[in-house]
């Protein structure tokens, strides 16, 4: 049996009060992009591991348990979430856990078609569809985006130089314009 008023309707009352004021507002058709809270920056956005060792933790401190070790700098990963000093991130095969903020850097880089297991991808001289092939990319290649836009990315990497699809990396979004 479920006791009325009392204690109980106090604390309903609370909780729904604390949900209320710790949900995010209802967005509208004018609203801006979510920032974090620590930032202020877009939430989600991609960033890159700063290090080639860093631990991902199952909560925002060093009192987590460690849950996976990266351990190849320039990785990209996704923020999807802030709190205090601590990202929450997102790797291309969609692990999640919690890292420093001074572990992550602004440099943009992409994985080129991790999802692919096999077949090889054409890096372009032009952002065109005919333009002369200069690379070809295994799936999952580690590359540094140098700038995107109407479709296109100009990716570098050891050996090449040039411009790829942008629905063929992971590491940018679909329609997302980078100078």
């Amino acid at each position: 049996m479920r006791p009325s008023g009392g204690i109980f309707a106090a604390a309903s009352a609370g909780l729904f009060l604390l949900l209320l004021l710790c949900a995010p507002p209802a967005a509208s058709a004018g609203d801006a992009v979510a920032v974090g809270s620590a930032t202020r920056l877009p939430v989600p956005r991609f960033v890159s591991l700063k290090s080639d060792r860093v631990n991902l933790r199952e909560g925002p401190s060093k009192d987590h348990r460690t849950t996976w070790i990266f351990q190849r700098a320039g990785l990209p990963v996704e923020i999807t979430a802030e709190f205090e000093t601590w990202r929450r991130i997102r790797d291309s095969e969609g692990t999640e856990g919690w890292v420093l903020h001074s572990l992550l850097s602004g440099r943009r880089t992409a994985l080129a078609a991790p999802w692919m297991k096999s077949g090889l991808l054409p890096v372009r001289r032009k952002p065109e569809e005919d333009a002369a092939i200069t690379a070809q990319l295994q799936p999952g290649v580690l590359a540094t985006v140098r700038n995107c836009d109407a479709g296109w990315c100009r990716i570098a990497g050891d050996n090449f130089d040039g411009w790829i699809r942008q629905d063929r990396l992971w590491g940018v979004y679909p329609t997302e314009k980078i100078d």
